[in-house]
């Protein structure tokens, strides 16, 4: 499983100087990824995209073009929707020969939220 922060941009901004400040250590987890906020990652996962990661492995296409078939997505609307499901985790995008390849790299997704704090956590599986 792999872990990730959940902290917003001024927080993990003034982290950063301090640590450059040398105020603080860098916590372990300071070049792991981490998302603005629970809301943004809930952004990412709506009803839409949850299908199309489903398409993915489901169907294994062999191409943006092949997804767009199966998904009925233009692969203009596809290309950028995929590039933010990498950038998150959740897919990864293979080369074979000329083509982009998606493949599903998220099984599960596990929250961890603090309700008295900012200290929330997301583990993917």
């Amino acid at each position: 499983m792999t872990q990730h922060r959940i902290v917003s941009h001024s927080r993990l901004r003034d982290e950063m100087m301090a640590v450059a400040r040398g105020q603080q250590a860098a916590p372990p987890d300071a070049g792991g990824q981490s998302f603005e906020s629970v809301e943004a990652l809930m952004r990412l996962l709506t009803p839409e995209n949850r299908q199309l990661m489903a398409i993915i492995r489901d169907r294994k296409p062999k191409s943006i073009a092949e997804l767009a078939t199966f998904s009925g997505r233009a692969a203009p609307n596809l290309t950028r929707t995929l590039a933010k499901l990498e950038a998150a985790g959740f897919v990864r995008m293979e080369d074979d020969q000329r083509r982009k390849v998606p493949t599903a790299v998220v099984q599960k997704l596990f929250f961890e939220i603090d309700p008295f704090s900012q200290n929330d956590r997301l583990e993917i599986a």
